[in-house]
């Protein structure tokens, strides 16, 4: 390897003419991805009355499914289909650095919609005036931006980096795993690497268990009718929530931990998890759930199927 120019996709080596049905699944899988989470992201932009913060992060979890998968799936597909395999460095930085943008970004998106719910159940009189359109688009902005920039800076750190292999055993880059192909001293990406698992990933999750809590709490003092409407709005951010992080949890355990021996067909489905569990089912979630959003779908498939 010329100074780590190209790097090798191995898991797509000698996979025989299974390669094609395993193309047609995935380009299934992306494009229920793409029609899922346009629905969705169509439904709230369309309908007026889903213009309220609740329903923008939704569209918002939406919005970063079609961003992340979208730096997966063409390039699965392609490889899928290709006989090389290799992928220049800069080009497996940058999908290393969309990927997990969008891992970090739905546990800040998550976070927020944590706090927009103990919000909603804990304020509800000071709740319009708490979630004002400026001071949340304050928040998704910050939400999104803050991930995007520390994992540049990661992605610049992994490109000063000498390496001394080229074989990546994943299908696709990976930030761990070109840290650990390099020969020269990577202390400082794995600090920054722990600093931005720590910021982008605990801290959020430890607050959204936090404000999960204390809506439990209130909920207890609460008459029936309030539980039963808070429980309806809270339950699917709790499945959505359990969904990705077991999903990032199985992610991130198998990039770490070396010695962990799983069946390579084992391994590849649960780091895979969260590229595809959760675009999938987020959108449904949420499009069933919510009767709002669900009444706007069908109408916009009526729509089509008129055109």
């Amino acid at each position: 390897m010329e100074n780590g120019t190209y790097f090798y996709l191995m898991l797509f080596e000698n996979i025989g003419y299974i390669r094609y049905a395993f193309f047609g699944l995935g380009f299934i899988v992306y494009c229920a991805i793409v029609l899922f989470n346009a629905l969705i992201i169509l439904a709230i932009v369309l309908e007026r009355t889903l213009h309220q913060p609740m329903y923008i992060l939704i569209s918002c979890l939406s919005v970063n499914s079609v961003f992340g998968t979208a730096a997966f799936f063409p390039r699965l597909l392609t490889d899928l289909l290709s006989d090389t395999h290799s992928v220049s460095r800069e080009a497996c930085i940058l999908q290393a650095f969309v990927i997990y943008s969008y891992a970090s970004n739905e546990n800040t998106i998550l976070m927020l919609m944590a706090f927009d719910r103990y919000v909603a159940i804990s304020k509800p009189l000071q709740y319009n005036n708490i979630m004002t359109p400026r001071i949340l688009s304050f928040l998704i902005s910050i939400s999104c931006i803050y991930p995007m920039f520390c994992l540049c800076i990661a992605g610049i750190l992994n490109a000063r980096l000498t390496m001394c292999g080229n074989k990546l055993w994943k299908l696709y880059c990976h930030n761990w795993e070109i840290v650990k192909l390099s020969c020269a001293n990577s202390i400082v990406n794995n600090v920054f690497g722990l600093f931005i698992l720590i910021t982008t990933v605990i801290m959020p999750l430890s607050f959204i268990l936090y404000s999960y809590v204390k809506i439990l709490i209130i909920c207890r003092k609460s008459s029936l009718d309030f539980r039963r409407k808070a429980y309806q709005t809270c339950i699917p951010h709790i499945v959505i929530l359990l969904n990705f992080s077991v999903a990032l949890f199985c992610e991130v355990t198998l990039s770490r931990i070396a010695n962990l021996e799983l069946p390579i067909g084992l391994s590849v489905i649960l780091s895979l998890e969260f590229l595809i569990v959760p675009p999938i089912l987020d959108p449904l979630v949420y499009g069933l759930n919510f009767p709002k959003i669900r009444k706007k779908i069908i109408w916009i498939i009526k729509a089509c199927k008129k055109l």
